[in-house]
């Protein structure tokens, strides 16, 4: 149970991004998310993994948009940058521990298949 923490909090920051944005499809979508890690199949966890990756790349988008405007209207973006900068280095935390996420047949996703 505690292995889910990182997703679960991974898609509920991109729900509340998405939320902010007014995308209601995507937080749903988002908040589905962690129900990929049920079945266990290798190519459902691979795509929670490229969705984390791509929720980065959202992030870092984000995150340019917002320092641009605060450098424009002359307001404080270091702070901002540090906690953005936070959210992306976790959501690509997340991927990377969904690497060691365990799938149907015992074994972990990393691991060759013979």
């Amino acid at each position: 149970m505690i292995r889910l923490v990182p997703t679960i909090l991974s898609a509920l920051l991109l729900a509340a991004h998405f939320l902010r944005e007014g995308h209601t499809a995507l937080v749903v979508l988002c908040l589905l998310l962690p129900l990929l890690l049920v079945p266990g199949h290798r190519t459902l966890v691979r795509l929670l993994q490229a969705t984390f990756v791509l929720g980065s790349v959202e992030w870092l988008r984000t995150l340019a948009q917002m320092v641009q405007l605060r450098w424009a209207t002359d307001e404080p973006w270091i702070r901002l940058s540090l906690i953005l900068g936070a959210v992306v280095a976790f959501t690509l935390l997340t991927a990377w521990w969904l690497q060691r996420w365990p799938l149907r047949d015992g074994t972990a996703s990393d691991s060759q298949d013979a």
